[in-house]
């Protein structure tokens, strides 16, 4: 499986669990609605940084979400 894929399917699996839209979850990373969506749709390449802002909502580390 692609990184890519790896890092969207942890997104929508940890979104899920808590219960949080994409608007939701990107208000509480810091980062754009349309982002999120095109991270999950595998259409965006995020640097380390934003891996980074994605994995703090959620109290995991930035490798926790590319595993």
């Amino acid at each position: 499986m692609d990184i890519r894929d790896r890092l969207a399917n942890n997104l929508r699996r940890l979104r899920a669990e808590k219960g949080w839209s994409q608007e939701a979850f990107a208000h509480e990373a810091g980062i754009h609605r349309t982002y999120v969506s095109d991270i999950e749709r595998c259409a965006r390449n995020p640097t380390i940084t934003v891996v980074e802002k994605l994995a703090k909502p959620f109290g995991v580390t930035a490798g926790t979400l590319l595993d």
